[in-house]
Protein backbone atom coordinates (compact mmCIF):
# COMPACT_ATOMS: atom_id res chain seq x y z
CA UNK A 1 0.00 0.00 0.00
CA UNK A 2 1.67 3.17 -0.86
CA UNK A 3 2.21 6.03 1.75
CA UNK A 4 -0.64 7.86 1.70
CA UNK A 5 -3.61 8.84 3.30
CA UNK A 6 -7.10 7.82 1.10
CA UNK A 7 -10.50 8.77 2.13
CA UNK A 8 -13.96 8.92 0.74
CA UNK A 9 -16.64 11.71 1.74
CA UNK A 10 -20.23 11.00 0.63
CA UNK A 11 -22.50 12.91 -1.40
CA UNK A 12 -26.14 12.73 -1.05
CA UNK A 13 -29.00 13.32 -3.71
CA UNK A 14 -32.64 14.61 -2.03
CA UNK A 15 -33.66 11.35 -0.48
CA UNK A 16 -30.41 11.29 1.04
CA UNK A 17 -29.29 7.91 -0.82
CA UNK A 18 -25.69 8.34 -1.38
CA UNK A 19 -25.07 9.51 -4.93
CA UNK A 20 -21.13 9.31 -4.99
CA UNK A 21 -17.89 9.96 -2.97
CA UNK A 22 -15.47 12.58 -3.26
CA UNK A 23 -11.91 10.63 -3.19
CA UNK A 24 -9.87 12.80 -0.43
CA UNK A 25 -6.37 12.73 -0.55
CA UNK A 26 -2.86 13.69 0.67
CA UNK A 27 0.60 12.13 0.18
CA UNK A 28 2.01 10.43 4.19
CA UNK A 29 5.67 11.58 3.36
CA UNK A 30 5.38 14.68 5.47
CA UNK A 31 3.87 16.73 8.07
CA UNK A 32 2.78 18.71 5.18
CA UNK A 33 -0.87 18.64 3.69
CA UNK A 34 -0.33 18.71 0.10
CA UNK A 35 2.63 17.55 -2.71
CA UNK A 36 4.60 20.53 -3.76
CA UNK A 37 3.19 19.36 -7.24
CA UNK A 38 -0.22 19.11 -7.45
CA UNK A 39 -0.14 16.70 -10.81
CA UNK A 40 1.58 14.54 -8.83
CA UNK A 41 -0.85 14.31 -5.89
CA UNK A 42 -3.80 13.88 -8.53
CA UNK A 43 -1.49 11.25 -10.20
CA UNK A 44 -1.10 9.54 -7.05
CA UNK A 45 -4.97 9.44 -5.80
CA UNK A 46 -5.66 8.20 -9.17
CA UNK A 47 -3.25 5.44 -9.10
CA UNK A 48 -3.77 4.62 -5.47
CA UNK A 49 -7.69 4.34 -6.10
CA UNK A 50 -8.05 2.63 -9.74
CA UNK A 51 -4.84 0.63 -10.21
CA UNK A 52 -3.57 -0.79 -6.38
CA UNK A 53 -6.58 -0.25 -4.11
CA UNK A 54 -9.66 -0.97 -6.78
CA UNK A 55 -12.67 1.25 -6.98
CA UNK A 56 -15.08 -0.91 -6.21
CA UNK A 57 -13.53 -1.23 -2.71
CA UNK A 58 -13.65 2.14 -2.11
CA UNK A 59 -17.25 3.36 -3.37
CA UNK A 60 -18.92 0.08 -4.45
CA UNK A 61 -21.25 1.20 -7.48
CA UNK A 62 -21.03 4.77 -6.74
CA UNK A 63 -19.58 7.19 -8.53
CA UNK A 64 -16.27 8.86 -7.36
CA UNK A 65 -15.15 12.63 -7.56
CA UNK A 66 -11.86 13.54 -8.25
CA UNK A 67 -9.90 16.60 -8.49
CA UNK A 68 -8.04 17.68 -11.62
CA UNK A 69 -5.52 19.97 -12.16
CA UNK A 70 -4.98 21.73 -15.58
CA UNK A 71 -2.28 19.19 -17.16
CA UNK A 72 -5.29 15.76 -16.73
CA UNK A 73 -7.65 18.09 -18.13
CA UNK A 74 -5.57 19.51 -21.04
CA UNK A 75 -4.83 15.53 -21.59
CA UNK A 76 -0.89 15.52 -20.18
CA UNK A 77 -1.72 12.64 -18.45
CA UNK A 78 -3.77 10.00 -19.28
CA UNK A 79 -6.95 9.19 -17.58
CA UNK A 80 -7.28 5.54 -16.21
CA UNK A 81 -10.79 5.16 -16.14
CA UNK A 82 -13.54 5.01 -19.05
CA UNK A 83 -16.42 7.80 -18.79
CA UNK A 84 -19.29 6.64 -16.75
CA UNK A 85 -16.88 5.71 -13.53
CA UNK A 86 -16.07 8.76 -12.41
CA UNK A 87 -16.82 12.53 -12.30
CA UNK A 88 -13.84 15.10 -13.16
CA UNK A 89 -13.85 18.34 -10.63
CA UNK A 90 -12.47 21.32 -12.29
CA UNK A 91 -10.83 23.36 -9.19
CA UNK A 92 -11.59 26.63 -8.53
CA UNK A 93 -7.90 27.96 -8.91
CA UNK A 94 -7.46 27.03 -12.74
CA UNK A 95 -7.09 28.92 -15.31
CA UNK A 96 -10.25 29.32 -17.60
CA UNK A 97 -8.89 29.98 -20.97
CA UNK A 98 -10.14 28.94 -24.56
CA UNK A 99 -7.80 26.18 -24.30
CA UNK A 100 -9.14 24.97 -20.87
CA UNK A 101 -12.46 25.07 -22.11
CA UNK A 102 -11.94 23.42 -25.59
CA UNK A 103 -10.10 20.28 -23.61
CA UNK A 104 -13.17 20.36 -21.31
CA UNK A 105 -15.64 20.23 -23.82
CA UNK A 106 -13.47 17.43 -25.22
CA UNK A 107 -14.31 15.29 -22.28
CA UNK A 108 -17.78 16.09 -21.53
CA UNK A 109 -18.38 14.71 -25.53
CA UNK A 110 -16.33 11.71 -24.63
CA UNK A 111 -18.82 10.76 -21.51
CA UNK A 112 -17.34 12.22 -18.96
CA UNK A 113 -19.52 13.77 -16.09
CA UNK A 114 -17.79 17.47 -15.27
CA UNK A 115 -18.29 19.21 -12.08
CA UNK A 116 -16.82 22.97 -11.23
CA UNK A 117 -15.67 22.83 -7.70
CA UNK A 118 -16.01 25.98 -5.01
CA UNK A 119 -17.73 27.64 -7.65
CA UNK A 120 -18.93 31.07 -7.61
CA UNK A 121 -20.04 32.65 -10.47
CA UNK A 122 -18.71 35.20 -12.74
CA UNK A 123 -19.46 35.92 -16.29
CA UNK A 124 -16.31 34.93 -17.54
CA UNK A 125 -17.36 31.75 -16.38
CA UNK A 126 -20.46 31.43 -18.42
CA UNK A 127 -18.77 28.63 -21.09
CA UNK A 128 -17.51 26.52 -18.71
CA UNK A 129 -20.97 26.69 -16.79
CA UNK A 130 -22.24 25.90 -20.07
CA UNK A 131 -20.57 22.50 -19.85
CA UNK A 132 -20.88 21.72 -16.23
CA UNK A 133 -23.04 18.70 -15.16
CA UNK A 134 -22.77 19.69 -11.66
CA UNK A 135 -21.84 22.87 -9.70
CA UNK A 136 -20.46 22.89 -6.31
CA UNK A 137 -20.92 25.58 -4.25
CA UNK A 138 -19.42 26.20 -0.96
CA UNK A 139 -21.99 27.16 1.57
CA UNK A 140 -19.73 28.52 3.69
CA UNK A 141 -18.30 30.77 1.74
CA UNK A 142 -21.75 32.58 0.36
CA UNK A 143 -24.51 34.17 2.80
CA UNK A 144 -27.66 32.93 2.16
CA UNK A 145 -29.02 35.77 -0.07
CA UNK A 146 -25.87 34.84 -2.02
CA UNK A 147 -26.66 31.48 -1.67
CA UNK A 148 -30.33 31.70 -3.13
CA UNK A 149 -29.27 34.16 -6.00
CA UNK A 150 -26.67 31.14 -7.49
CA UNK A 151 -28.94 28.66 -7.37
CA UNK A 152 -31.64 30.98 -9.43
CA UNK A 153 -28.73 31.65 -11.92
CA UNK A 154 -27.48 28.73 -11.95
CA UNK A 155 -30.94 26.72 -12.59
CA UNK A 156 -31.16 28.62 -15.71
CA UNK A 157 -28.18 26.41 -17.45
CA UNK A 158 -29.63 23.09 -16.42
CA UNK A 159 -26.88 21.50 -14.33
CA UNK A 160 -26.84 20.05 -11.00
CA UNK A 161 -26.57 21.92 -7.82
CA UNK A 162 -24.14 20.20 -5.01
CA UNK A 163 -24.24 22.22 -1.86
CA UNK A 164 -20.71 21.19 -0.19
CA UNK A 165 -19.37 22.36 2.72
CA UNK A 166 -22.79 21.46 4.78
CA UNK A 167 -22.17 20.72 8.50
CA UNK A 168 -25.30 21.16 10.38
CA UNK A 169 -29.10 20.09 9.99
CA UNK A 170 -30.22 23.50 9.53
CA UNK A 171 -28.10 24.10 6.45
CA UNK A 172 -28.84 20.50 4.88
CA UNK A 173 -32.39 21.89 5.37
CA UNK A 174 -32.04 25.62 3.72
CA UNK A 175 -30.11 23.91 0.87
CA UNK A 176 -32.73 21.82 0.43
CA UNK A 177 -35.24 24.34 0.16
CA UNK A 178 -33.62 26.41 -2.42
CA UNK A 179 -33.08 23.86 -4.59
CA UNK A 180 -29.93 21.92 -4.46
CA UNK A 181 -29.58 18.88 -5.47
CA UNK A 182 -26.88 17.06 -3.96
CA UNK A 183 -25.02 17.69 -0.64
CA UNK A 184 -21.65 16.64 1.36
CA UNK A 185 -20.59 17.66 4.39
CA UNK A 186 -20.77 16.37 7.87
CA UNK A 187 -24.78 17.65 8.79
CA UNK A 188 -25.42 13.69 8.79
CA UNK A 189 -23.28 12.97 11.41
CA UNK A 190 -25.07 15.90 13.39
CA UNK A 191 -27.44 15.68 15.45
CA UNK A 192 -31.49 17.02 14.99
CA UNK A 193 -32.00 18.32 18.42
CA UNK A 194 -35.97 19.26 18.94
CA UNK A 195 -35.90 20.95 22.46
CA UNK A 196 -38.72 19.76 24.45
CA UNK A 197 -39.29 17.09 22.02
CA UNK A 198 -39.85 13.00 23.02
CA UNK A 199 -37.75 10.78 21.90
CA UNK A 200 -39.47 8.45 19.45
CA UNK A 201 -41.18 5.02 21.09
CA UNK A 202 -38.32 2.84 18.45
CA UNK A 203 -35.87 4.73 19.55
CA UNK A 204 -36.63 4.52 22.97
CA UNK A 205 -36.79 0.66 22.77
CA UNK A 206 -33.35 0.52 21.09
CA UNK A 207 -31.78 2.73 24.03
CA UNK A 208 -33.05 0.55 26.08
CA UNK A 209 -31.91 -2.72 24.33
CA UNK A 210 -28.82 -0.99 24.12
CA UNK A 211 -28.10 0.18 28.08
CA UNK A 212 -29.37 -3.73 28.66
CA UNK A 213 -26.37 -5.13 26.01
CA UNK A 214 -23.51 -2.87 27.36
CA UNK A 215 -24.20 -3.79 31.05
CA UNK A 216 -20.49 -5.15 32.32
CA UNK A 217 -22.67 -7.89 35.16
CA UNK A 218 -25.17 -9.15 32.33
CA UNK A 219 -25.59 -12.78 33.25
CA UNK A 220 -26.11 -15.18 30.17
CA UNK A 221 -29.82 -15.65 31.28
CA UNK A 222 -30.00 -12.23 31.28
CA UNK A 223 -28.40 -11.91 27.82
CA UNK A 224 -30.67 -14.70 26.72
CA UNK A 225 -33.86 -13.57 27.59
CA UNK A 226 -33.06 -10.06 26.28
CA UNK A 227 -32.20 -10.98 22.63
CA UNK A 228 -34.63 -13.85 22.70
CA UNK A 229 -37.88 -11.31 23.01
CA UNK A 230 -37.01 -10.14 19.85
CA UNK A 231 -38.04 -12.77 17.30
CA UNK A 232 -36.65 -11.50 14.22
CA UNK A 233 -32.99 -10.64 15.58
CA UNK A 234 -32.87 -14.18 17.11
CA UNK A 235 -33.54 -15.97 13.77
CA UNK A 236 -30.73 -13.73 12.54
CA UNK A 237 -28.53 -15.07 15.11
CA UNK A 238 -29.36 -18.43 14.84
CA UNK A 239 -28.88 -18.41 11.39
CA UNK A 240 -25.47 -16.95 11.39
CA UNK A 241 -23.83 -19.12 13.68
CA UNK A 242 -25.28 -22.10 11.95
CA UNK A 243 -23.95 -20.65 8.69
CA UNK A 244 -20.84 -22.38 6.39
CA UNK A 245 -18.54 -19.86 7.67
CA UNK A 246 -18.62 -21.30 11.63
CA UNK A 247 -18.60 -25.25 10.65
CA UNK A 248 -19.84 -26.30 13.93
CA UNK A 249 -20.20 -29.93 14.58
CA UNK A 250 -24.19 -29.81 15.38
CA UNK A 251 -26.69 -27.57 14.47
CA UNK A 252 -26.68 -24.59 17.22
CA UNK A 253 -30.99 -24.37 18.18
CA UNK A 254 -30.87 -21.49 20.98
CA UNK A 255 -29.36 -18.12 21.79
CA UNK A 256 -28.44 -19.06 24.91
CA UNK A 257 -25.69 -21.97 22.87
CA UNK A 258 -24.79 -19.21 20.60
CA UNK A 259 -23.41 -17.53 23.73
CA UNK A 260 -21.92 -20.47 25.32
CA UNK A 261 -20.11 -21.09 22.06
CA UNK A 262 -19.21 -17.79 20.76
CA UNK A 263 -19.42 -15.62 23.76
CA UNK A 264 -21.17 -12.62 25.24
CA UNK A 265 -19.09 -10.29 23.34
CA UNK A 266 -19.74 -11.55 20.05
CA UNK A 267 -23.87 -11.50 20.80
CA UNK A 268 -23.43 -7.48 22.35
CA UNK A 269 -21.35 -6.77 19.06
CA UNK A 270 -24.14 -7.97 16.77
CA UNK A 271 -26.64 -7.10 18.54
CA UNK A 272 -25.42 -3.41 18.90
CA UNK A 273 -24.95 -3.59 15.11
CA UNK A 274 -28.96 -4.80 14.57
CA UNK A 275 -30.31 -2.50 16.64
CA UNK A 276 -28.25 0.66 15.56
CA UNK A 277 -28.92 -0.62 12.02
CA UNK A 278 -32.91 -0.72 12.60
CA UNK A 279 -33.58 2.77 13.85
CA UNK A 280 -35.67 4.41 10.88
CA UNK A 281 -35.50 8.06 9.55
CA UNK A 282 -31.35 8.02 9.19
CA UNK A 283 -29.81 7.71 6.01
CA UNK A 284 -28.05 4.45 5.53
CA UNK A 285 -24.43 5.83 5.51
CA UNK A 286 -24.97 7.28 8.71
CA UNK A 287 -24.74 3.60 10.13
CA UNK A 288 -22.21 2.60 7.55
CA UNK A 289 -19.83 5.17 9.22
CA UNK A 290 -20.58 3.90 12.27
CA UNK A 291 -19.35 0.57 11.92
CA UNK A 292 -16.38 1.81 9.64
CA UNK A 293 -15.15 4.18 12.90
CA UNK A 294 -15.94 0.98 15.24
CA UNK A 295 -13.70 -1.71 12.97
CA UNK A 296 -11.19 0.99 12.49
CA UNK A 297 -10.69 1.66 15.73
CA UNK A 298 -10.87 -2.21 16.72
CA UNK A 299 -7.88 -2.49 13.81
CA UNK A 300 -6.19 0.09 15.00
CA UNK A 301 -5.78 -1.45 18.82
CA UNK A 302 -5.46 -4.96 17.82
CA UNK A 303 -1.99 -3.45 14.97
CA UNK A 304 -1.20 -1.41 18.14
CA UNK A 305 -0.76 -4.21 20.57
CA UNK A 306 -3.84 -2.78 22.82
CA UNK A 307 -5.45 -5.00 25.06
CA UNK A 308 -9.67 -5.00 24.45
CA UNK A 309 -10.02 -4.50 21.41
CA UNK A 310 -13.55 -4.50 21.92
CA UNK A 311 -13.85 -1.64 23.77
CA UNK A 312 -12.26 0.39 21.44
CA UNK A 313 -15.26 -1.05 18.68
CA UNK A 314 -18.05 0.33 20.62
CA UNK A 315 -16.85 3.25 20.98
CA UNK A 316 -16.29 4.20 17.38
CA UNK A 317 -19.90 2.89 17.17
CA UNK A 318 -21.30 4.62 19.46
CA UNK A 319 -19.78 8.05 18.12
CA UNK A 320 -22.72 8.57 16.16
CA UNK A 321 -25.71 7.88 18.98
CA UNK A 322 -26.34 11.23 19.51
CA UNK A 323 -26.86 11.62 15.61
CA UNK A 324 -28.44 8.45 15.42
CA UNK A 325 -30.86 9.32 18.16
CA UNK A 326 -31.33 13.12 18.05
CA UNK A 327 -30.08 13.37 21.82
CA UNK A 328 -26.75 15.34 23.18
CA UNK A 329 -24.30 12.11 23.70
CA UNK A 330 -23.89 13.80 27.43
CA UNK A 331 -27.33 12.84 28.15
CA UNK A 332 -27.05 9.55 25.95
CA UNK A 333 -24.37 8.38 28.02
CA UNK A 334 -26.42 8.61 31.20
CA UNK A 335 -28.71 5.94 30.35
CA UNK A 336 -25.43 3.80 29.06
CA UNK A 337 -23.87 1.44 31.38
CA UNK A 338 -20.62 2.15 29.56
CA UNK A 339 -16.94 1.83 31.39
CA UNK A 340 -15.39 5.12 32.07
CA UNK A 341 -12.68 4.68 29.52
CA UNK A 342 -15.37 4.57 26.66
CA UNK A 343 -17.03 7.44 28.42
CA UNK A 344 -13.87 9.34 27.99
CA UNK A 345 -13.10 8.47 24.74
CA UNK A 346 -16.26 9.53 23.26
CA UNK A 347 -17.28 12.99 25.36
CA UNK A 348 -13.57 14.38 25.70
CA UNK A 349 -11.27 11.93 23.31
CA UNK A 350 -9.49 11.32 26.24
CA UNK A 351 -8.47 8.34 28.53
CA UNK A 352 -6.85 5.37 27.22
CA UNK A 353 -9.08 5.06 24.09
CA UNK A 354 -9.47 8.54 23.38
CA UNK A 355 -6.32 8.89 21.11
CA UNK A 356 -7.79 5.65 19.10
CA UNK A 357 -11.17 7.14 18.50
CA UNK A 358 -9.68 10.83 17.79
CA UNK A 359 -7.21 9.25 15.39
CA UNK A 360 -10.11 7.97 13.52
CA UNK A 361 -12.31 10.50 13.20
CA UNK A 362 -9.82 12.53 12.04
CA UNK A 363 -9.45 10.18 9.03
CA UNK A 364 -13.09 9.82 8.24
CA UNK A 365 -13.08 13.80 8.27
CA UNK A 366 -9.87 13.68 6.09
CA UNK A 367 -8.57 16.15 8.71
CA UNK A 368 -4.96 14.77 8.17
CA UNK A 369 -3.16 16.43 10.31
CA UNK A 370 -5.17 15.46 13.25
CA UNK A 371 -4.51 11.92 12.21
CA UNK A 372 -1.73 10.73 14.65
CA UNK A 373 -1.03 6.99 15.35
CA UNK A 374 2.88 6.64 16.32
CA UNK A 375 2.84 3.38 16.64
CA UNK A 376 1.74 2.91 12.97
CA UNK A 377 3.18 3.75 9.77
CA UNK A 378 1.13 5.85 7.24
CA UNK A 379 0.34 2.72 4.91
CA UNK A 380 -0.47 0.50 8.21
CA UNK A 381 -3.64 3.23 9.16
CA UNK A 382 -4.64 3.92 5.28
CA UNK A 383 -4.66 -0.08 5.58
CA UNK A 384 -7.06 -0.25 8.13
CA UNK A 385 -9.55 2.39 6.78
CA UNK A 386 -10.04 0.46 3.50
CA UNK A 387 -10.91 -2.77 5.70
CA UNK A 388 -13.32 -1.19 7.82
CA UNK A 389 -14.46 0.16 4.63
CA UNK A 390 -14.83 -3.24 3.07
CA UNK A 391 -16.02 -4.85 6.56
CA UNK A 392 -19.08 -2.65 6.75
CA UNK A 393 -20.20 -2.82 3.22
CA UNK A 394 -20.22 -6.40 3.79
CA UNK A 395 -22.56 -5.84 7.16
CA UNK A 396 -24.72 -3.08 5.37
CA UNK A 397 -25.35 -5.85 2.54
CA UNK A 398 -26.00 -8.53 5.02
CA UNK A 399 -28.23 -6.42 7.48
CA UNK A 400 -30.70 -5.15 4.73
CA UNK A 401 -30.54 -7.99 2.93
CA UNK A 402 -31.63 -10.28 6.02
CA UNK A 403 -28.91 -12.51 5.06
CA UNK A 404 -26.93 -12.60 8.86
CA UNK A 405 -23.30 -10.99 9.20
CA UNK A 406 -20.72 -12.13 7.18
CA UNK A 407 -17.63 -13.52 7.80
CA UNK A 408 -14.36 -11.21 9.11
CA UNK A 409 -12.93 -8.96 6.47
CA UNK A 410 -10.01 -9.94 4.39
CA UNK A 411 -7.32 -7.73 3.94
CA UNK A 412 -7.63 -6.25 0.66
CA UNK A 413 -5.70 -7.45 -2.40
CA UNK A 414 -5.27 -10.98 -0.39
CA UNK A 415 -6.56 -13.96 -1.15
CA UNK A 416 -9.27 -15.53 0.77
Amino acid sequence: MPNAFLARQPIYDRKLEVFGYELLFRSGESGHAEFADADQATSQVLLNAFMEIGMENIVGDRIAFINLTRAFIMGHYPLPFPPGKGCLEILEDIKVDAELVEAVRHLSGQGYTIALDDFVYHETLRPLVKLADIIKIDVLALDRAELKRHVALLRKFGAKLLAEKVETQDDYAFCRDIGFDYFQGYFFCKPKIISGSRMPANRLVALRLLAGLQNPDIRIDELDALVSQDVTMSYKLLRCINSAFYSLPRKVESIRQAIVILGIQWLKTWVSLMVLANIDDKPRELMITAMVRAKMCELLAAAAGQKGAERFFIAGLFSVLDALMDRPLEELLKTLPLSDDISAALLQHQGPLGPTLHCVLAYDRGDWDEVHCPVLSTSEVTQTYLDAVAWAGQVAQALLADDGPPPPTRRLGKAA
